[in-house]
C-alpha cells in the first residue's frame, strides 16, 4: 500500500511580472521571490509559507550586493525553515534540480513542505544604474557573467567566453552533421521560435505577449540585428525582464489534510541528469550533446513512459540549438509547441530561472489537461541538464527517493575528447564557427573550431577584413563545417584562419 506521506506533489504555484516604468519603484530580485512565493501560497490556499521547513533559492545575478538571500527571504516571508539554501551559481538547470531534491527529501521524510524560488530584477538594476550612473549589471554584463572558467584571457582572445558565443559552435556543427542547408536549419528555428511567440501570447506570465512570424524571427533589422551567427536577436534568450516564479511542494498527505483538492494535485516524477565537461573546448564534438540524451531518455524511462505519452514539455531554449538536440531525441514533432511558458525570448529569461516559470506553467496545464508533462533544463555553456516528469498520476511505491545521477551512462556515450592545441600551425578542417557582429550588425571577426592534421583541436579567428571568408562562413552558398584551410601565426599572437 502507497505511504501516502511520502508521495510528494506540488500544491502551489506563482510567478510575477513587474513592468515599473519607475526603477526607483521597480522590485529588486528578493521582492520579485517573495511576491512570487505568496502568489504560490495563494494558489495553495493559504497559510503554507509559515509552514515552510526547507527553502531553496535559485542565485541572482541583477542585485549581487545583497549576498545570500535564503535567510532574508524567509524572515519576510514570517517562515522559518530547518534547511535553506541557495545554489552557488546562476544556471538554467537549477530550478529543475532543486524540485527534484525537494521531492527526495519528503518521499524520505525529511521535510514536510519545501518552497523554491528565484528572480531576476535585471531591468530595474539597469534603469537604477543608468540613473546613478553606477556599476549595477546591464542584461548583458550580467549575462556574460555566466559560466567564466580558466583559460579566461584565451577564450577572450577568441570571443569564447558568454553562452551567446559558444552554443553557435552546436548549432552550426549540428545543422551540418543533419545534412541541412543553412536556409533549412534556420527555417527550423523560425518555426520552432513563431510557436514559442504564440504559446507566450497566451500566458499572462510572459513577458513579450506579440505573436511572432516565422519572417519576423528570420528577417534582421535594427530590431532584429545579428549577434553570432547564425542568431539574430530575437533567436537567443530575453534576460532583460523582471521576472519572479515560485512553488510549493509536500506530500499527497499533507495536502489533502490541509484541504487542497485532489484535482489541483501534480505529482512530480523522478528526474535525471548529467553534464558535459565544464571545459567546453573539452568536449568530443559539438553536433550532438551525450549527457543530454542520456538525461532526456533516462527520465522517460525511470517513469515507464515513451515521448509519444507526454502531453505537454518544456524543452529549454535559451538559444535553438537546445530545444534542437532535445527534440531529436525525443522524436518530438516540430508541429507540437516545445514549451508551455514561451520559450526563453517570449516567456523571458530571468537567467537561471526560467525554468521555475515552466514549472508553474506545466502544473497550470497538468490542471487543465493531460497526464504527463516533461520539463528539461540546461545550463552552464550546455554543459548541465536536468529532465523530470510531472504527472498526474501517483508513482508506484519505492519510487522516490531516488537518485537523479546518470552522469556514468552519460560518460559511456561519449566518443573521445581530441587534444587541444593553443598555438596549432598547419592544414586543418571546420569543426564548427561563429561570426560575431557589432551593434550596428557589421562582423567584428569569426571564429573557427579547427582540428589539425593529427586530430588536435584548436582555435583560430577571421578577420572581418577577409570579406570573402566571413562571405563563406555566412551566406549558406556552401557548408563550412568540414571544408579545408590552414591555421597560420599572426605577428599580434593571433591564430589566424586561411580557407583552402
Amino acid at each position: 500500500m502507497k505511504d501516502a506521506s511520502r508521495i510528494p506533489v506540488i500544491v502551489g504555484v506563482g510567478q510575477v511580472n513587474d513592468r515599473s516604468e519607475d526603477p526607483l519603484r521597480g522590485l529588486d530580485s528578493q521582492g520579485l521571490m517573495e511576491a512570487a512565493l505568496r502568489a504560490a501560497d495563494a494558489d495553495a490556499g493559504g497559510g503554507w509559507l509559515t509552514r515552510v521547513d526547507s527553502l531553496a533559492v535559485v542565485d541572482q545575478l541583477s542585485f549581487r550586493q545583497v549576498g545570500e538571500l535564503s535567510l532574508s527571504l524567509a524572515e519576510r516571508l514570517g517562515a522559518r525553515p530547518r534547511l535553506r539554501e541557495q545554489t552557488a551559481e546562476a544556471s538554467g538547470d537549477s530550478p529543475v534540480r532543486l524540485l527534484d531534491e525537494a521531492a527526495n527529501r519528503i518521499a524520505a521524510g525529511d521535510i514536510q513542505v519545501a518552497a523554491v524560488v528565484g528572480g531576476e530584477a535585471l531591468r530595474t538594476a539597469a534603469r537604477r544604474a543608468a540613473l546613478s550612473a553606477g556599476d549595477a549589471p546591464s542584461a548583458h554584463n550580467a549575462a556574460s557573467t555566466i559560466g567564466v572558467h580558466a583559460r579566461e584571457a584565451y577564450r577572450r582572445r577568441y570571443g569564447l567566453l558568454t553562452p551567446i558565443d559558444v552554443y553557435p559552435l552546436y548549432e552550426n556543427a549540428g545543422r551540418a552533421a543533419d545534412g541541412l542547408s543553412l536556409a533549412e536549419a534556420q527555417r527550423e528555428s523560425g518555426e520552432l521560435w513563431a510557436r514559442f511567440s504564440q504559446v507566450a501570447a497566451g500566458n499572462p506570465g510572459a513577458w513579450l505577449r506579440e505573436p511572432a512570424s516565422v519572417e519576423d524571427i528570420l528577417t534582421p533589422s535594427a530590431a532584429n540585428r545579428p549577434i553570432a551567427f547564425p542568431y539574430l536577436k530575437r533567436m537567443v534568450a530575453n534576460s532583460s525582464v523582471n521576472q519572479g516564479a515560485g512553488f510549493l511542494v509536500t506530500s499527497l498527505e499533507n495536502a489533502l489534510a490541509r484541504g487542497v483538492p485532489e484535482g489541483r494535485l501534480v505529482y512530480v516524477g523522478r528526474g535525471a541528469a548529467a553534464h558535459e565537461p565544464e571545459d567546453f573546448l573539452a568536449r568530443d564534438g559539438y553536433a550532438r550533446s551525450p549527457s543530454m540524451a542520456v538525461t532526456l531518455r533516462r527520465a522517460l524511462t525511470l517513469n515507464g513512459l515513451t515521448p509519444e505519452a507526454l502531453d505537454h514539455v518544456e524543452l529549454y531554449s535559451c538559444f535553438p540549438c537546445v530545444p534542437k538536440m532535445a527534440r531529436r531525441v525525443l522524436g518530438w514533432p516540430l508541429e507540437r509547441p516545445a514549451t508551455v511558458f514561451g520559450g526563453l525570448t517570449f516567456g523571458g529569461a530571468p537567467i537561471a530561472n526560467p525554468m521555475s516559470h515552466a514549472v508553474v506553467l506545466m502544473v497550470q496545464r497538468l490542471r487543465e489537461q493531460g497526464r504527463h508533462g516533461l520539463l528539461f533544463g540546461n545550463g552552464g555553456f550546455a554543459t548541465y541538464n536536468h529532465a523530470l516528469v510531472l504527472t498526474r498520476e501517483p508513482l508506484p511505491a519505492g519510487a522516490r527517493p531516488c537518485s537523479s545521477d546518470c552522469q556514468a551512462e552519460a560518460d559511456a556515450a561519449r566518443g573521445p575528447i581530441p587534444p587541444f592545441v593553443e598555438d596549432y600551425t598547419g592544414p586543418g578542417t571546420v569543426e564548427t564557427y561563429t561570426v560575431f557582429h557589432a551593434r550596428e550588425g557589421t562582423p567584428t571577426f569569426g571564429v573557427i573550431v579547427g582540428r589539425g592534421a593529427s586530430g588536435e583541436r584548436f582555435l583560430a579567428k577571421v578577420p572581418a577584413r577577409d570579406a570573402a571568408s566571413i562571405d563563406f562562413l555566412c551566406d549558406g552558398k556552401e557548408e563550412p563545417v568540414g571544408s579545408a584551410g590552414h591555421a597560420v601565426a599572426s605577428p599580434d599572437g593571433d591564430v589566424l584562419w586561411r580557407r583552402a
